[in-house]
């Protein structure tokens, strides 16, 4: 049953057509969303490369720089804004898939939680895809860039690396930056926007508590002190590279340390 689940989540990962990808993953949620269903694992820790992750061939992928200007005062600003929030969704159901399928030999909770997150990245797309047609645009029309992916080929070959730098830091930051976007759009009354992105918000404080929680648990496992492993790794990766702004109470939930909170205001 088990080598069943790696092939759906294969298949769920390698699929390219944004629809197809969305119901692939929410029959794999529906089917495999318990222990009981999952069955046995081994425990040889290997890591599995996937045959090829799966993108559409829209949004065109560019440099930062030139990515459509995001505003919160005109509609096409805001709709950039929702299109750079979708993308960013889009492709978190890949990393989680791709975290539930690269890495072996995990315990069967492990897996459970990155099927249950790449779900919940499925339903906050749809929110944002359906809210986007609202503004009569498409998930693809804009360009998009690939930053968190970069990061998840770089990690590809170690879980430790991967929890520390995706969960933890790339996507630790939406913590810190949605509640200022969820002002912003209250401030000129876009509340269906608003409705969305607290639902995202919330959701994700549980996503970036799983990729501290596994951390931890690889920490202990190979004997590594969890908060000087994490700036090890960040400062590897990152040099130079300061955060901004913490919401320190989202990520007290989310699992970060006081002394973590505190060298990360430091940086």
């Amino acid at each position: 049953m088990i080598e069943d689940f790696f092939k759906v989540i294969e298949d769920c990962l390698i699929c390219c057509d944004v629809q197809q990808k969305i119901a692939k993953v929410e029959a794999a949620y529906q089917h495999f969303g318990s222990q009981n269903q999952i069955g046995e694992l081994t425990r040889d820790g290997e890591i599995i490369k996937p045959a090829e992750v799966g993108f559409p061939e829209r949004p065109e992928l560019v440099h930062l720089k030139f990515l459509p200007k995001r505003s919160f005062k005109g509609e096409a600003g805001r709709a950039a804004l929702l299109h750079a929030i979708a993308h960013i969704e889009f492709n978190a159901i890949n990393l989680a898939l791709d975290a539930a399928y690269r890495f072996r030999g995990m315990p069967v909770e492990y897996y459970l939680d990155w099927l249950r997150i790449a779900d919940d990245e499925v339903r906050h797309f749809k929110l944002l895809e359906k809210r986007l047609e609202d503004y009569g645009v498409q998930y693809g029309d804009l360009p998009a860039h690939r930053g968190l992916w970069d990061m998840a080929e770089k990690t590809a070959h170690s879980i430790l690396e991967r929890m520390a730098l995706i969960p933890r830091y790339m996507e630790a930051r939406g913590l810190d930056v949605t509640p200022g976007m969820i002002q912003k759009l209250e401030s000129v009354g876009d509340q269906e926007s608003v409705a969305i992105l607290k639902i995202i918000l919330e959701e994700e404080v549980s996503h970036v508590e799983a990729g501290s929680r596994w951390f931890s648990y690889l920490c202990n496992l190979a004997g590594q002190e969890s908060e000087t492993a994490y700036f090890e790794i960040i400062t590897k990766y990152m040099p130079g590279n300061a955060p901004g702004s913490l919401n320190v109470e989202l990520r007290k939930r989310a699992g970060f340390s006081q002394r973590e909170i505190d060298l990360l205001q430091q940086r």
